[in-house]
């Protein structure tokens, strides 16, 4: 692996494209750091740090909503930035788009014909921009009525004790100025994306949402190491807990990246056919199909369900008495709350199998090549297969989805930590981060082979990988991996160990 990364600079293309992913996301970065013109900076830096020094705690649906909405903008909702929307409008747009191609024959049609993919790929666009008008609008409101405003709740009750006014000059000039800026950043975020795919490594959209996921690590280690080091508790299990941590973590990435991985090999048999002189068909390939089809999106939607009966309870009820029961009936300490959780991941997984997974199709398809699956016959019958086999899978990737889910919640009130840390448990933004890195993994890997570089492992584990007979590689072998894990294991432990012993003199 470690070869594979010195051998990505060897090559000029890759190491171009490499180069160019890394300047856009550096331009990204630069974007979350700049204020909306009318917001005074000061009052935000101030902010920043007051938000920093209390760690919202997640105490409801909406909170942890927020939180999620604000990592995936890198930070640039609680920073009021110029890219406070981030690529989310862009994201949302396109899953309309998927499911309403999936639902309306005219645009399926549309999906089909030639320049209808560029035509879809056009009204995403314009619907995009209609998302960044309403999300640009009702965040500047928000930022006009802090005390409402649900994506910073903390931030009401920073100006009552600070005293400070965060927009001097709040007028209509300050709205249209505040919504056309955030809208004109989105947009050009979804173009830097579009030349990061193009001209770059890896789907664009997604590295700019990991990126952002990213910038909450250092946060994250700072909050680990005053946690488990300088806490003012001072007891002996704390350098055991901190590696019982780090070795969750790895189990829960190992975990994550096997199941994202994990498919049900349907085999396909193609009939032989003679056209002209030459006899066509007769291999044999495979039909994948993911447990974890729908990915991150359940997740997403119901996370999103679930954040509007405190919306509506934090904008309508104020301060009742049946608001306040709202908010804790949808909190992280009722039970409710997980179950309608896991019931919603539930749904939207098997709709979202059931919208873009089409069993008709595959065996239409299938039927017309002259594909088969050994021992059921061709036609409904396959179809029935596929339908059948896609629904006892996706019960396992709900299940899956479901831990997931959960497990930061359970993280944070067993170790004691923020949920800055605890995203990196499991949730999303877990499951962005390993899907993306694979993703690129698989690219990088592709332009390593076709220069008759080796990849990133000898046994290949990683979708797509193939080895080349009789190559003479310079990868590390498999005995000498495990002792440099050990070896890894060993210096974690002694450094805890010496950290802890340092702390407590």
């Amino acid at each position: 692996m470690i070869s594979a990364f010195a051998n990505s600079f060897k090559i000029p293309e890759l190491r171009k494209r490499i180069l160019f992913t890394l300047l856009m996301l550096v331009v990204v970065q630069i974007g979350t750091h700049i204020t909306l013109p009318g917001v005074d900076p000061v009052v935000v830096h101030e902010w920043v740090e007051y938000s920093k020094q209390q760690a919202m705690k997640g105490e409801g649906g909406g909170a942890a909503f927020a939180q999620l909405l604000n990592v995936f903008s890198g930070g640039g909702i609680a920073k009021c930035a110029l890219f406070a929307l981030g690529i989310m409008p862009y994201i949302s747009a396109s899953i309309m788009m998927q499911l309403l191609t999936a639902v309306v024959p005219r645009l399926g049609k549309l999906a089909k014909e030639e320049g209808g993919r560029q035509r879809i790929t056009q009204l995403t666009r314009y619907a995009a921009i209609a998302l960044c008008l309403v999300q640009g609008w009702m965040m500047v409101g928000g930022l006009l009525n802090p005390s409402q405003n649900i994506l910073l709740p903390q931030l009401g009750e920073f100006l009552d004790q600070t005293r400070n006014v965060l927009i001097p000059h709040g007028g209509l000039q300050f709205q249209l100025i505040a919504v056309l800026t955030m809208t004109a950043a989105s947009m050009l975020l979804m173009w830097m994306g579009d030349q990061i795919t193009e001209r770059g490594v890896g789907n664009g959209m997604s590295l700019i949402i990991s990126a952002n996921i990213l910038t909450a690590l250092p946060g994250a280690l700072v909050q680990v190491w005053k946690t488990y080091i300088t806490g003012d508790q001072d007891t002996s299990l704390k350098a055991l807990g901190l590696v019982m941590l780090l070795a969750l973590l790895l189990a829960v990435i190992a975990g994550v990246v096997a199941i994202t991985q994990a498919a049900r090999r349907v085999n396909i048999q193609y009939a032989k056919r003679q056209m002209g002189r030459k006899v066509v068909g007769g291999q044999s390939t495979y039909l994948p199909l993911k447990i974890n089809y729908a990915g991150v999106m359940p997740i997403i939607f119901a996370q999103a369900i679930i954040l509007f009966p405190t919306w509506i309870a934090t904008t309508l009820a104020g301060a009742s008495a049946w608001g306040a029961k709202l908010q804790n009936l949808f909190s992280h300490t009722s039970v409710w709350y997980y179950v309608l959780d896991a019931i919603l991941i539930f749904f939207f997984s098997y709709f979202w199998v059931a919208t873009m997974f089409q069993p008709t199709q595959i065996s239409e398809d299938l039927k017309k090549n002259g594909g088969y699956i050994p021992g059921v016959r061709p036609g409904k019958p396959t179809a029935d297969f596929l339908d059948y086999t896609m629904s006892r899978l996706t019960f396992a990737g709900a299940i899956f989805l479901v831990i997931i889910a959960v497990l930061p919640t359970i993280i944070s009130n067993w170790a004691g930590v923020t949920p800055t840390v605890s995203q990196f448990f499991g949730g999303t933004s877990l499951l962005i981060l390993v899907g993306v890195l694979l993703d690129m993994m698989r690219q990088i890997e592709t332009h390593l082979l076709q220069k008759h570089y080796d990849g990133f492992l000898r046994k290949g584990r990683i979708r797509g990988r193939f080895e080349r007979q009789g190559a003479e590689t310079g990868g590390i072998a498999g005995g000498n991996i495990t002792w440099l894990l050990i070896l890894c294991a060993v210096i974690i432990v002694g450094a805890a160990m010496f950290a802890f012993s340092g702390a407590g003199q």
